[in-house]
């Protein structure tokens, strides 16, 4: 069974940081993409940042310079860093991961884990 869980989010002022964590397990992380994802209230969901297999990573325009994506493979492990965060950046970030190297589609999703920030 393939279980991904987020960490990390929380409240934090505008200016601030935070580094989200995604642990995966049940699936063969090494040979996976992963991405992190958000969905504002109201808002469809976004994809943030991903990171492939190989270790590049793309980022979507609003989080370029601010954010960056790394992945651990020995601890099947994912990570999310977000700095000079914004209010707009409040959201659900979810971790996904798929095994394609092509498509925007993911196979796997976490249960999210709420970024707050305040102005």
């Amino acid at each position: 069974q393939v279980q991904l869980v987020e960490s990390g989010g929380g409240l934090v002022q505008a200016g601030g940081s935070l580094r989200l964590s995604c642990v995966a397990s049940g699936l063969t992380f090494s040979r996976c993409n992963m991405g992190w994802f958000r969905q504002a209230p109201g808002k469809e969901r976004e994809v943030v940042a991903a990171i492939g297999r190989s270790g590049g990573s793309t980022f979507t325009d609003s989080v370029k310079g601010r954010f960056t994506i790394s992945r651990e493979n020995a601890k099947n492990t994912v990570y999310l860093q977000m700095n000079s965060l914004k209010p707009e950046d409040t959201a659900v970030y979810y971790c996904a991961a798929k095994y394609s190297s092509y498509g925007i589609n993911y196979d796997y999703w976490g249960q999210g884990t709420q970024v707050t920030v305040s102005s």
